[in-house]
């Protein structure tokens, strides 16, 4: 049975990070086995959660979650992972403050952030870059485009 031709399937499995020799002809990132990146993902929301662990692990990423900013920063210090996408809004412990305290902690600083946020004002999205994060990306959002920036960042 052949994918619609408006079908998600036919471009995943078109993503060079699926297979290196893509068909656009373009570099690919090969993972072997040892050097599987890791994402922490930290949001309160378990549906954006499980959206995000499976479009990640589908495209060969270790996934660890937090559910607050404190279960977040905690986590990230311990698992030391590759990216962290961090929620803005959350109990406990806000986004904002969770990047400024990774990057002002040795083990963490170096760590790329992606704020993930439904605020959305250009306010919102210079207090993150201030703070030292990566990119901002506003929810609602397209998961094949975060993957997308998610391997650009990794790739530097």
């Amino acid at each position: 049975m052949r994918p619609r031709q408006d079908s998600n399937l036919r471009i995943r499995l078109r993503r060079p990070t699926l297979y290196p020799l893509s068909y656009e002809g373009g570099a690919a990132i090969v993972r072997t086995m040892d050097a599987v990146p890791t994402v922490l993902v930290v949001d309160d929301d378990p549906v954006i959660q499980k959206l995000l662990q499976v479009n990640f692990e589908m495209e060969g990423y270790d996934v660890v979650i937090a559910g607050d900013g404190e279960e977040g920063l905690s986590l990230a210090r311990e698992e030391r992972p590759d990216l962290v996408l961090l929620d803005v809004m959350m109990p406990k412990m806000n986004g904002l403050d969770v990047a400024a305290a990774m990057r002002a902690d040795e083990l963490t600083q170096g760590i790329p952030i992606i704020m993930l946020s439904a605020k959305a004002q250009a306010s919102d999205v210079q207090a993150g870059l201030d703070l030292g994060v990566n990119d901002y990306v506003t929810k609602p959002f397209d998961p094949l485009e975060l993957l997308d920036r998610v391997g650009a960042l990794l790739a530097r």
